[in-house]
């Protein structure tokens, strides 16, 4: 949909196609366009310590965790969540759903993306030891399922 990304990151069948990260902003936030094929599973809940997220559905229908509330998002739907607050998502369905996703500030941009993606496509099971140091060192903490 977007034409020109800055950078595209992958792991796993997740997409992260960035629009504009914080050299281009200042630091005050990163865009990108997240796509989600059917049946991914990710990530795991977490929040995030300074950072607020935008998320505006463009095709297909996420389940967003919010809080404590589990959401059907589908196009044309957003939300907001507020640094602080536990989330994350999966695809249920059987079509790849795309978001545009803003971060704002720019504290969990691509670095952060690149890291997590060397890990998972190393191959083999991912070392979640590593996983959970890598989120904390960009502010992401994460919380063991309900």
């Amino acid at each position: 949909m977007f034409p020109h990304f800055k950078e595209r990151i992958s792991f796993g069948s997740l997409e992260i196609n960035f629009l504009l990260d914080g050299d281009d902003t200042d630091g005050s936030l990163v865009q990108f366009e997240l796509v989600v094929p059917p049946g991914v599973k990710v990530p795991a809940p977490h929040f995030h310590v300074e950072v607020d997220e935008t998320l505006y559905i463009l095709e297909g229908t996420l389940t967003q965790l919010i809080g404590a509330e589990m959401r059907e998002l589908h196009p044309g739907d957003h939300c907001f969540i507020k640094r602080g607050t536990v989330h994350g998502f999966n695809n249920l369905h059987d079509k790849t759903a795309r978001a545009l996703c803003t971060l704002s500030p720019a504290s969990i941009g691509p670095a952060y993306f690149r890291e997590i993606a060397a890990l998972l496509n190393a191959g083999g099971p991912p070392d979640m030891q590593r996983v959970m140091a890598i989120m904390k060192k960009h502010g992401l903490e994460p919380v063991k399922p309900a």
